[in-house]
Order: structure tokens, then C-alpha cells, then sequence
């Protein structure tokens, strides 16, 4: 499914993406050393209870996992870079997390992810992992305007990871979103200009560069869930929901 929302859907979508981008802005404060990740899931849930928002995740049984997911975020911890499932481990400084997090407010679904350094010890391989996959959303992001192609967000991306070296993954990447979480069309981090569907004003894309230091492999840990490099190495991810207007594209999870 597709949706191609009026604008005053999207503008009623607004409130859902700031919510996301205060959430995790909030909890990237609160993430020190010594934080369990879940104290992370809790802090998720009672924002979410107060806000009057519901999870995407909790609920989730894709084919994929094993489901239902059971929490309200995906922590992702050092090697793990997608849908890390939150359990009872005490972060160290050091510690490279990523956070996302998906809740409809309104009926609205916003999607977003941050990955940042616990603490005061950032390696500068772990910082550039970092920044690589936040310049790479920025290139895909400039990509999302109306007559452009999904290709041609997949293809800026792509250019950027593998320009610093990186190799990429794409069996897992970006996604439309609306009134539902996932929907189609499928973004992957790389990908040829020119192809796939043509982007029109009103749709939502949750547009989410990954990558992983040294492979593009990936391996599921027992839980069913979480997803980690298949060599150990840090990983990285970053991920933004953007609405396509005529004005070009709009980010709606900056923190509100």
C-alpha cells in the first residue's frame, strides 16, 4: 500500500513526527553509563502513555522477527544495528547506541533513529560511522521531490556510504509510512538513479541510511530479533520521516 496523503493530512501528521524527535532526543540525554536498556523501554513507554500516542513496535510480528516485538523502541547496542531488542544490559561508556522509534499520534505514523556514543569515550571510527550515515540521509533527503524516483534517494545514499568506504546493505532500508508503519515503496541504501517509482507531493518516507564498519552481512541473535554485523564490527543508523511537498521535501521528526 502507498498512501499519498492532502496537505492537511500531512500537516496533521506533524504532531506524530515531533513527538518522535522529542522522544529521542529526550532519551539520548538520558542514556549514560550505567543506563539498562530497559529503563530506556520504560522511559519510551510512559512518553508514549502521557503523549496519548500508541507503539508501532509493541504489537509488531513481521515475518521476519519473532514476534510480537514486546517493547516500544529498538535499542541497538555496538554490533547490533537494527531492531535491537531491549533486555537487561547496563550501558559503558563507549558504547555506541542506536535508538528508533515509531508511534502513530492522530492516526499518524512518524519513524525515526539516532545513533550516538555513550559517554565520554567516541572513537573516531565509531564518530565516523556516525556522521556517514547522517550525511548520507541528508543526500537522500535533498533526492525527495516530487517527479524525482526512489532510485534517485537510494542512489545519493549509496554514493555517500560507499564513498567513505562502506559497504551496504540492502535487503533492509527505507519504507513508506502513513497510517500504517511500513508500507511500500522500499528505499534501499543503494540503488541506480532514474528507477522505481515516481515520488508525488504527500508522501511520507521514513528514509534510514545503515551501515556497519567493516561487512554487509547480517546475523539474528537468539531473541528473534535483534539484527548484528556478521563480524562483530560497529555499526551505525540514522533515520528521519519526510514528507514530499511540491516546496520539496520537509523533515517532520525534528525534535518538536
Amino acid at each position: 500500500m502507498i498512501q499519498v496523503l492532502s496537505p492537511r493530512q500531512v500537516e496533521a501528521a506533524r504532531p506524530a513526527g515531533r513527538f518522535v524527535g522529542r522522544v529521542l532526543a529526550e532519551l539520548r540525554q538520558r542514556s549514560r553509563p550505567g543506563t539498562n536498556l530497559l529503563e530506556i523501554d520504560e522511559w519510551a513507554r510512559k512518553m508514549i502513555a502521557d503523549e496519548g500516542a500508541v507503539s508501532c513496535y509493541v504489537d509488531y510480528a513481521p515475518s521476519f522477527g519473532r514476534g510480537p516485538f514486546g517493547k516500544v523502541i529498538c535499542t541497538s547496542v555496538n554490533d547490533a544495528v537494527l531492531h535491537g531488542l531491549p533486555h537487561d544490559y547496563r550501558l559503558v561508556d563507549g558504547d555506541l547506541l542506536t535508538l528508533d522509534f515509531a508511534v502513530s499520534v492522530q492516526g499518524w505514523v512518524a519513524d525515526a533513529a539516532i545513533s550516538f556514543v555513550v559517554g565520554e569515550s567516541a572513537a573516531p571510527a565509531d564518530r565516523q560511522l556516525i556522521d556517514s550515515t547522517r550525511a548520507a540521509l541528508a543526500a537522500g533527503i535533498g533526492q525527495a521531490w516530487p517527479g524525482q524516483r526512489v532510485g534517485d534517494i537510494s542512489h545519493a545514499i549509496g554514493t555517500v556510504l560507499t564513498g567513505a568506504g562502506y559497504r551496504v546493505n540492502t535487503e533492509f532500508g527505507g519504507h513508506g509510512v502513513g497510517s500504517t508503519m511500513h508500507q511500500d515503496p522500499h528505499v534501499a541504501n543503494n540503488g541506480r538513479p532514474g528507477r522505481g517509482l515516481k515520488l508525488k507531493a504527500g508522501m511520507l518516507l521514513a528514509i534510514e541510511p545503515w551501515v556497519m564498519a567493516d561487512t554487509d552481512r547480517l546475523v539474528m541473535d537468539p531473541d528473534g530479533w535483534t539484527l548484528r554485523s556478521s563480524t562483530g564490527c560497529r555499526t551505525a543508523h540514522t533515520e528521519h520521516t519526510v514528507a514530499i511537498t511540491r516546496g520539496g521535501p520537509v523533515i517532520l521528526t525534528e525534535p518538536g
